[in-house]
């Protein structure tokens, strides 16, 4: 076993850069010139939804098992593997591989090269995916030991030297505190995050055993420690970058263009250099997340289908599907998303907080089913209000849902059924106990 530090510094070096991908690169600079003076109560939202949400998955997970299809223990194992199927193909080769291609390119290619093909580069870029994410036993090794430090260093110039010297003051925005507060923790979806972040504490976990972390409260602590490593690094870069945003001097207009954005945050920073630094961090940030994630869908099509597709064939596979999809802008992907993420982010989220608050004081699996299926029937209604379907109805059952316009309609809900089930459950076996 090596020294704890240093593994845990690794695990959580790994763990962030899993977590820091497209999306958490191009969203807070944008969060940041919306909320212009009350960039600190953004950064309140979006350390919300965008680190501690996650950070919560990842300890519902070590607390419970190994992997996120050992809470099918607590629910039902036939849904639980339906739920991580249905996660892994978002986070996966249908919007969250695809997004980290598409931002390298458009961030970090375009830019330098205007006229490279994305074509061109969508092979080269999943070729190098290919190259790194088959040697599985190795994985968080070269993200956290050799890729991380590389791109927290980038990061981190652009950030301290845009604190030092912002390129602008910060402009009065439209929205109060409180919007910004809760624009910023709507924006927190967008990172996906929360449904990665069942997926990567798998690949923490064993990660950590195989470094010798075998005992549960061994592992456990070791995997919080990386947690907590990697929810400090990621407060430093998305703070900085909010803050970035609302000092940007940028023109704000209802067609901003988040890579734009960034792109002039770089030049005004650094001068000519921050092109090429900004293009560096994204290559770095998009690769690192792209290996995890390919990483993670190999193993799990493996799993899923008893050996019949083996890891290296799922990498492959991974990478096609992936490829396909990443020759649409980053625009184009993150507005395919919402629909997606719109239904499937409550139901995890609604199935990682009954577990983590009572998954070990009920031991009945009822509660746990009825808070899932509230939660999905809940957020069904913005799948049908993505099509338009039934609007006046959908409308009119949303404004019963507390916290809806803050898109957390399902919590209270899943919740209510949560301790509905359970109170009959008790009740039942007490009736049961008495005849």
């Amino acid at each position: 076993m090596k020294n704890k530090f240093g593994t845990a510094v690794t695990l959580g070096f790994a763990l962030f850069a899993m977590f820091f991908g497209a999306g958490n690169l191009i969203l807070p600079p944008f969060i940041g010139l919306k909320s212009g003076t009350e960039w600190f109560a953004a950064v309140s939202g979006f350390f919300t939804t965008g680190i501690v949400a996650p950070f919560l998955g990842v300890l519902t997970v070590v607390l419970f098992g190994t992997s996120f299809t050992d809470l099918g223990r607590k629910v039902n194992p036939l849904v639980v593997t339906v739920l991580a199927f249905l996660i892994m193909l978002c986070i996966g080769p249908l919007v969250a591989i695809p997004r980290t291609a598409a931002a390298t390119f458009e961030i970090g290619i375009q830019p330098l090269f205007p006229d490279f093909n994305n074509i061109l580069f969508s092979v080269l870029f999943f070729g190098v995916v290919i190259f790194l994410s088959v040697s599985k036993s190795r994985i968080v090794d070269i993200i956290g030991n050799f890729l991380t430090p590389f791109l927290i260093l980038s990061l981190g110039i652009l950030v301290v030297m845009g604190i030092i010297n912002p390129p602008d003051v910060s402009h009065i925005s439209e929205l109060n505190s409180q919007q910004s507060f809760v624009f910023a923790f709507h924006e927190g979806y967008q990172t996906l995050d929360v449904l990665a972040s069942v997926i990567f504490a798998g690949i923490i976990i064993s990660a950590a055993i195989d470094k010798g972390y075998t005992n549960a409260n061994d592992r456990f602590k070791i995997t919080i420690a990386a947690g907590l490593i990697s929810m400090i690094a990621l407060l430093f870069i998305y703070g900085g970058l909010i803050y970035l945003g609302a000092h940007s001097g940028f023109p704000l207009s209802e067609t901003v263009s988040r890579t734009e954005l960034l792109l002039h945050i770089s030049n005004a920073v650094l001068g000519n250099n921050g092109t090429v630094v900004i293009s560096f961090a994204v290559a770095l940030a998009c690769l690192t997340t792209a290996i995890a994630l390919t990483s993670a869908m190999g193993s799990f099509l493996e799993k899923l289908t008893f050996g019949k597709i083996n890891y290296k064939m799922g990498v492959l596979l991974t990478c096609l599907v992936s490829g396909y999809f990443s020759v649409k802008s980053v625009e184009e992907i993150i507005d395919y998303a919402v629909v997606i993420l719109g239904f499937i982010y409550p139901i995890t989220f609604a199935l990682i907080l009954t577990v983590l608050f009572f998954g070990k004081l009920i031991f009945s699996r009822a509660p746990f089913i009825a808070a899932v299926t509230v939660a999905a029937l809940v957020a069904s209604l913005s799948v049908f209000q993505h099509f338009n379907l039934f609007p006046q109805s959908i409308a009119q059952i949303n404004s019963w849902l507390p916290l809806s316009q803050h898109q957390l309609g399902w919590l209270l809900p899943s919740f209510l059924a949560f301790f509905i089930a359970a109170g009959f459950n008790s009740g039942r076996k007490k009736t049961s106990r008495q005849n």
